[in-house]
């Protein structure tokens, strides 16, 4: 059994961040990605399979989870059996150089829809693994640590390809940059030979949507810098490097906004989004101020420093919707550090 098996395990309690094998975030065998909706579902079997994703057995998950997480549409039965269909007509193609042996197969062997009690607004969704993936699963010494909100935020099936790629590289030591060649991008992004085919138009339409996209709701900060030889472009290269603090603070709240306004608040055409400390309980079920605190340092009880840090507030007499709030909660965990 590889790493990212036992990784995946070791991650169990984690609702906010997947553990997917490298080989499939990189892309590297995927030769024809769906749409953004059916990666998101990709990522949704992955999730829920966790550390049993290399397993010969049926996974499955009720429609009603699927409704409760921002970012993944309102789907019912009619949305759903289309991307399963997408997924199940994904290719996977590992070639083993090693053991010189080439692979054809696909991610998904079978879904299916349970719509026993449909009407009362909620279905069952069961499938498998096909077995060429839970081998390279259980094989996997490589994963990425993907953060699940980002993926299914991401506006386009280019973002999330993208940013899945990146993530993948992030925590490899002394790599903060890859260079990619224009049919490396095209094979990075899906797209089929005769399509868009102008280097401009890729970048307009694709690149630069993408890393706009990943930017704004995502724990990473990317740019892009073309390459050339004479006046011709043949590459790009791709920097990425983790947002401080605030940044991230300020993409989590984006992440909470409404999707409707998201690129007018991209564009700094929209009112800037206010955040407001939670008046009672804990911060378990608050992924934003749970992001802080982790960014911090700080390993508290999440319903203690709430608790305490609402005491500190009344105290100074600072409001739970001051100006600052996220870099006084940020501030005040990590004084508060490792317990």
């Amino acid at each position: 059994m590889g790493k990212t098996i036992q990784v995946a395990k070791d991650r169990a309690f984690d609702e906010a961040q997947t553990v997917v094998p490298a080989e499939v975030a990189r892309g590297d065998y995927i030769k024809n990605p769906p749409g953004a909706q059916a990666l998101k579902l990709m990522y949704l079997f992955i999730s829920v399979a966790g550390g049993r994703m290399a397993d010969d057995v049926p996974h499955q998950f009720r429609l009603s989870e699927i409704r409760k997480i921002s970012g993944m549409k309102n789907h019912d039965r009619a949305s759903l059996e289309p991307l399963i269909a997408d997924l199940a007509s994904v290719v996977l193609v590992h070639d083993d150089m090693e053991k010189q042996r080439v692979t054809i197969s696909g991610i998904v062997d079978e879904g299916s829809i349970d719509y026993r009690d449909e009407n009362s607004g909620d279905l069952v969704v069961t499938w498998t693994f096909r077995r060429a993936f839970q081998r390279m699963a259980a094989e996997s010494n490589h994963w990425a640590i993907l953060d699940r909100q980002t993926i299914f935020s991401l506006s386009s099936k280019y973002s999330i390809l993208l940013f899945q790629h990146i993530a993948s590289l992030v925590n490899l030591h002394h790599i903060e940059a890859k260079t990619f060649t224009i049919p490396e991008l095209r094979t990075l992004f899906g797209i089929p030979a005769g399509k868009v085919k102008r280097f401009a138009d890729l970048n307009k339409d694709v690149l630069t949507l993408a890393i706009n996209d990943i930017n704004q709701l995502s724990r990473l900060n990317l740019t892009a810098t073309p390459k050339k030889i004479g006046r011709t472009v043949v590459g790009v290269e791709i920097k990425w490097a983790s947002k401080e603090l605030e940044e991230k603070a300020k993409a989590i709240r984006e992440l909470k906004g409404h999707s409707a306004g998201r690129k007018a608040r991209r564009n700094g055409t929209a009112e800037i989004i206010a955040a407001v400390f939670p008046e009672t309980g804990s911060i378990t079920y608050s992924p934003h101020w749970l992001e802080i605190k982790r960014a911090a340092g700080c390993n508290a009880d999440n319903a203690k420093i709430a608790t305490d840090f609402r005491r500190f507030l009344l105290d100074k007499g600072i409001a739970r919707d001051a100006a600052n709030i996220e870099k006084l909660f940020g501030d005040y965990c990590r004084k508060v550090g490792k317990v």
